[in-house]
C-alpha cells in the first residue's frame, strides 16, 4: 500500500497498521524536518516558515513554534495565521489536526489524535486508529494541556493549564480539569480596556 493510500485509511478512522515501512519512513522524515526547524531558531521568519511548509499540510503567516516542536507525520496538520506555540509542543497528527487563526499554546501542549488497540495482541501487531482534532480561532491552550483524539474546541475558548481534554468544548468558555469541563462563559466583563 502506498503512503497516500495509508494516509487516507488513517484519516477514515479505521484500524491501521502503525508499523508499515511507509509509516515508519514518514515518521523519520518528520523527525528530520522538525529537527531542521528547531535548529533554525533565531533565523529569519520566512526561512523558518518555509521549513514548516515542507513539513505541514498548510501553514498560515506568522506561525511560530518555540523549541522544540515534534510531530508524528506533519502532513495531516493544518495551521491558520498568527499561531504561536511555546516550548515543547507535540502533535501526533495521524487523524488530522486543524488549528484556526490567532491560536496560542502554552508550553508542553500535546495533541494526540492516534490511539493503540485495546487488545494486547492487536496492539503488539501495530493496530491503531485515529480521530481528528479541531481547534477554532482565537483559542488559548494553557501549559501542560493534553488534547485527546476526536476533540473539537470552539472559537475564543481558553483551556486551563494541566487540563486533559477528552470531549468537545464549546466556543467562548473557560474549561479546566482532568477531564476538562466548562467552568464559565467568557463575557464582556472579562474585557480590561487594554489598548496596544
Amino acid at each position: 500500500m502506498t503512503l497516500e493510500a495509508q494516509r487516507k485509511n488513517i484519516l477514515s478512522g479505521r484500524m491501521y497498521n502503525d508499523l508499515t515501512d511507509e509509516l515508519v519512513r514518514a515518521r523519520q522524515q518528520a523527525v528530520l524536518l522538525t529537527t531542521e526547524y528547531n535548529e533554525s531558531f533565531g533565523q529569519q521568519q520566512e526561512h523558518r516558515e518555509a521549513i514548516l511548509r515542507r513539513l505541514l499540510h498548510t501553514v498560515g503567516t506568522g506561525c511560530h513554534f518555540e523549541p522544540t516542536f515534534r510531530c508524528e507525520f506533519g502532513f495531516n496538520i493544518r495551521i491558520g495565521d498568527h499561531f504561536y506555540a511555546n516550548f515543547d509542543c507535540v502533535m501526533l497528527d495521524g487523524g488530522g489536526i486543524t488549528i484556526g487563526d490567532h491560536v496560542l499554546f502554552g508550553p508542553r501542549v500535546g495533541i494526540y489524535t492516534s490511539n493503540h488497540a485495546i487488545d494486547a495482541a492487536e496492539r503488539a501487531a501495530g493496530a491503531c486508529y485515529a480521530k481528528p482534532v479541531t481547534i477554532g480561532d482565537h483559542v488559548w491552550i494553557g501549559g501542560n494541556v493534553t488534547i485527546n483524539q476526536g476533540v473539537t474546541i470552539g472559537a475564543n475558548t481558553i483551556i486551563g493549564s494541566g487540563s486533559v481534554v477528552t470531549r468537545a468544548i464549546p466556543a467562548n468558555v473557560v474549561a479546566v480539569g482532568s477531564p476538562a469541563r466548562v467552568i464559565r462563559e467568557i463575557t464582556d466583563a472579562d474585557k480590561t480596556g487594554y489598548q496596544p
